[in-house]
């Protein structure tokens, strides 16, 4: 309804609820919820083969996951832009609500851990994409400060931005690859200056940093998600990319590791974001909701990005699947440490190492399931991505770095709305057990923060460096997360229900997310 009201105009203060332009919002909530997600769980589950993922995927992501961001979105909308778990806690019961906000902070907990891990790792992995995700937060100051205090429009600001971000990739690449020394513990290194950039995004007025970063952030991957399909065509048309020839459509047993799990369910586990993920109904009701001016715009925002996810997901299958089949490169120096990196083909007796010879050796079956690192995840599509440029005419160094942005500088938009949402998480349940200094959003996003760090900082065993052991966490927050996607789905109908409109839609994705993951 145009003329309804909503609570970015209701409550008002500049610091959460602010009015803003659909596009605008639509950059905050689809940069938020397209982080890590759609790229590491489409990135392992081709294990099991393109096929069953990409049907996943395309159908999850049009009849279940845009249905599920849509729903959220627009019951957070009427209920003055709270939160699932608040609005679960008064139309189910009290009970819910605190089973809601608990389920709220262990995955929100689990997603501040890993994603701080992942985008330490990339800068570690591939230190051309540093100057370039940082270089982003003045300028990101600055677009806010002009849009807000001059009264301009954000679309100029925000490509000038953007081209600058791509020049500080041509310059990383090239000429300041940043590296830390490894006697430091570069992950831990990364991860700590990356909490305290998330305790000022937490805190800070939406306009400042969040939202001219994430529609800064919206155009890149616009860009690049342009530049890979070309890439894909371009590549697929002169025979060097072949989707068949590089994996298989449907693995057989030998080709899956001997300890993975089975397909089914653990495909609609692994494959969360791209097809259907509970994240994004915090994202939804959390902040997306405070923002939107008008009611007619959470379709384009709520729907409109989770199927531009999807595709993103879609990029990321033939990516790792084709685009790594267009052959395996290593990492060399070209001189002292800090300088620039060039990449060379893996010869195999005598030849390229091309098809499913190269997609075996970065999805090789022997290693184990266990084995098969986040990073390893994550790099089979900047790989494969860069390969895609590559075809386009890009070096592969400079599209290796193009993708190695891309996926920090998402990972970054999410985990800084992931802390301002478990703030407000942390603040509700202080506010029910009615913990009083845990009530302030300083005090509480601080204790966010603390608990992900304490998650982060764990060791997978005795032996290994800190920061291996958050890691081994990635699978329970698949489970939590598609757990969390039914849950919202049952607000949504019982917010329905009560006001007797059909909910015949939503029964039977509320019934799959919570048998699936309790299942698994």
């Amino acid at each position: 309804d145009p003329r309804a009201s909503v609570p970015s105009r209701q409550f008002r203060d500049d610091v959460d609820y602010v009015p803003t332009h659909k596009e605008v919002v639509f950059g905050h909530h689809f940069t938020s919820i397209a982080g890590t997600g759609p790229i590491v769980g489409p990135a392992i589950a081709v294990f099991w083969g393109w096929l069953p993922a990409l049907i996943w995927v395309v159908f999850g992501s049009i009849f279940i996951g845009a249905v599920h961001d849509f729903g959220a979105l627009v019951v957070s909308l009427r209920n003055r832009g709270e939160t699932v778990g608040q609005i679960a806690g008064r139309i189910i019961s009290p009970r819910a609500r605190i089973l809601f906000l608990s389920i709220l902070f262990f995955a929100l907990m689990i997603v501040l851990a890993i994603f701080g891990l992942v985008i330490a790792q990339i800068f570690t992995t591939y230190p051309e994409s540093v100057l370039s995700v940082w270089i982003e937060l003045p300028l990101a100051l600055l677009v806010g400060y002009w849009v807000r205090r001059r009264g301009r429009h954000l679309l100029v600001p925000s490509l000038i931005a953007l081209a600058v971000m791509y020049a500080a990739i041509y310059v990383g690449v090239y000429y300041l690859p940043i590296t830390l020394p490894s006697s430091v513990n570069p992950v831990m290194v990364w991860t700590a200056v990356l909490f305290v950039y998330c305790f000022f995004a937490s805190v800070l007025p939406v306009w400042v940093l969040l939202q001219p970063r994430d529609f800064i952030n919206s155009h890149e991957l616009l860009l690049a998600l342009g530049l890979l399909v070309l890439g894909m065509f371009a590549a697929g048309f002169s025979g060097q990319a072949n989707l068949t020839a590089s994996a298989p459509a449907i693995a057989a047993a030998a080709e899956v590791p001997a300890d993975a799990p089975p397909i089914w369910p653990f495909l609609f586990i692994t494959i969360a974001c791209g097809a259907v993920s509970g994240f994004h109904c915090l994202v939804s009701s959390g902040t997306s909701s405070k923002q939107i001016e008008r009611e007619p715009d959470a379709q384009l925002v709520g729907y409109g990005a989770m199927l531009l996810e999807g595709a993103l997901a879609v990029v990321v299958i033939l990516a790792c699947c084709a685009g790594v089949g267009m052959g395996k490169f290593e990492r060399q120096a070209t001189g002292e440490a800090g300088q620039a990196t060039r990449y060379v083909a893996v010869i195999q007796d005598g030849n390229p190492l091309v098809g499913r010879a190269a997609w075996r050796q970065r999805y090789d079956a022997q290693r184990g399931w266990r084995e098969f690192k986040l990073v390893d995840k994550v790099g089979a599509f900047i790989e494969g991505g860069g390969n895609f440029l590559a075809a386009l005419g890009l070096p592969l160094e400079l599209g290796i770095g193009v993708i190695a942005v891309l996926v920090a500088s998402f990972a970054a938009t999410t985990l800084d709305t992931a802390t301002r949402l478990q703030r407000y998480v942390v603040q509700e349940l202080a506010a029910t057990v009615r913990l009083r200094p845990l009530q302030n959003k300083y005090s509480a996003t601080l204790f966010a923060l603390a608990t992900a760090g304490i998650i982060a900082v764990m060791k997978g065993a005795p032996a290994l460096p800190r920061g291996t052991g958050g890691l081994l966490l990635w699978p329970l927050f698949g489970a939590t997360n598609q757990m969390l996607a039914g849950l919202a789905f049952l607000v949504t109908a019982f917010y329905l229900w009560r006001r007797s409109k059909p909910v015949w839609f939503l029964v039977p994705p509320m019934i799959l997310m919570i048998v699936l993951p309790a299942w698994a």
